[in-house]
């Protein structure tokens, strides 16, 4: 089974500076948590990218009521933003100009909250949200390759962790298309060990776990 190259990832940097002014096609901005929640992840890629990345907060985590200064390439002004909250609840931004905002703020009536419990909640149609979704290698193997492809489908496609892998205890932030929810997931660990799962729900879950 063929391993594909991996897409090129926008370089995405987030550093304790000064509030990055948005104009003259400079697309840094403040994150503001007032979710009342702390946010413990931050995901921002370009939107025509298809991988989210890694996570800009790093050690960091951002409290309710505050911000945090998020540096993007110049002239990246097109951006998929994705917070984890404590407690494994999600929510998405897509298509945000940040070059147009000195701000983004997540806890306010805009995009689309996850449900409680860490998961999305249903799709409104029961068939169709979005199933983006973390992997979380609790094995004792590092998770070489992983594939996720649409139960419809008969194609396992291509690898979705690219270039990166998932080392024990790790977790990757996998973004999806927005649409189909039920995914069939197939990992493959360093010592040639695999794992399938089929037909999941992957818009009712913020995590998908293996083993």
């Amino acid at each position: 089974m063929p391993r594909r190259g991996a897409p090129v990832l926008a370089l995405l940097l987030a550093a304790p500076a000064a509030p990055a002014l948005a104009q003259g096609g400079d697309p840094s901005f403040n994150l503001v948590n007032r979710s009342g929640t702390v946010i413990q992840e931050l995901y921002v890629s370009s939107a025509q990218v298809q991988s989210w990345g890694g996570d800009l907060l790093g050690r960091d985590v951002l409290p309710s009521g505050r911000s945090y200064p998020v540096r993007l390439p110049q002239g990246q002004c097109v951006n998929d933003l994705r917070v984890v909250y404590e407690g494994g609840r999600s929510e998405e931004r897509r298509g945000v100009d940040t070059c147009r905002l000195n701000e983004v703020v997540f806890g306010e009536p805009a995009g689309r909250s996850a449900g409680p419990g860490g998961g999305r909640g249903p799709a409104q149609s029961g068939e169709t949200g979005n199933p983006s979704f973390n992997l979380v290698n609790r094995s004792n193997r590092t998770i070489q390759v992983l594939r996720a492809s649409p139960s419809a489908e008969n194609s396992w496609g291509e690898d979705r962790l690219g270039n990166e892998v998932v080392p024990p205890g790790g977790r990757f932030a996998v973004r999806l298309p927005l649409g189909d929810c039920t995914y069939d997931l197939r990992v493959e660990y360093d010592d040639r060990g695999a794992e399938e799962r089929r037909g999941v729900n992957l818009c009712n879950l913020a995590d998908v776990t293996f083993p």
